[in-house]
């Protein structure tokens, strides 16, 4: 069986994932600890070590952002439960980390516990989780995301990206050294991930780094970017486009 420490300063929210695992999953999972704190999340996940932790982010004292500093290598999945916080849950998606909203849906362990076991191994879990750490302490404009390819993940710093492709349900990211990779997912997936205050979507198929538009050709409705390439702006967007542009200056 899977070995599973659940850590949540609420014993409702601890009991009710406990019995979710257990109806959905029978014989699969094993609570082998539950924890009503980081300090105590931390002794459990030494004395058990499980494979899987279910970790909420806001608990009194420490949160839960700082159990995965109490650890030079983590060996076990994360999946982050959490109430509504919209910076913490960009940055957890930002690292292709799993997480569940408070209160936890069925449907969305089941999904949660399929992308779980669909990984063999955690050969991605420390990088992901230094990335998370990462995303939350630097500044929005040179932030790094994990992107799924079909490789694996590609850890990305987004002041690298010159502008972001639609290709079907696939995105193409176009970076400032000429290098492109293909994501496994959609542009708009993509779209939210990115750091509002440089990226602009300008037409369906494309979103810019604005950092990069050298000029507006109004006659042809194009951005020009530094590498010399034109990108159509759409007609629906180029008012939105001007106000972000003359922002950023």
């Amino acid at each position: 069986m899977i070995k599973v420490v659940i850590i949540d300063d609420e014993i409702n929210a601890r009991e009710a994932l406990g019995k979710i695992l257990n109806h959905c999953f029978p014989n699969k999972f094993m609570v082998v600890a539950s924890c009503d704190s980081v300090d105590a999340g931390v002794e459990a996940i030494n004395l058990y070590d499980p494979e899987l932790v279910f970790l909420d982010i806001q608990m009194p004292g420490k949160d839960g952002f700082q159990l995965i500093k109490q650890f030079e290598v983590v060996n076990f999945e994360i999946i982050f439960v959490t109430g509504f916080d919209q910076f913490s849950l960009k940055a957890i998606r930002q690292s292709a980390i799993d997480y569940l909203e408070k209160p936890v849906r069925i449907p969305d362990l089941i999904s949660a516990i399929k992308r779980f076991e669909s990984r063999n191994n955690n050969h991605f879990a420390q990088k992901k989780l230094n990335l998370l750490l990462e995303n939350l302490r630097i500044d929005e404009h040179v932030k790094k995301i994990a992107l799924p390819t079909m490789e694996g993940f590609e850890f990305i710093s987004t002041n690298n990206i010159l502008y972001c492709r639609a290709d079907g349900n696939y995105c193409v990211l176009h970076k400032i050294d000429g290098r492109t990779i293909t994501v496994s997912k959609t542009l708009k997936y993509v779209e939210e991930l990115l750091p509002l205050n440089s990226f602009q979507r300008i037409h369906k198929t494309y979103v810019v780094n604005l950092n990069y538009v050298v000029k507006y050709l109004k006659g042809t409705k194009e951005v020009e970017l530094t590498n010399g390439e034109k990108l159509q702006v759409s007609h629906r967007k180029v008012e939105e486009f001007i106000d972000a542009i003359l922002q950023k200056k």
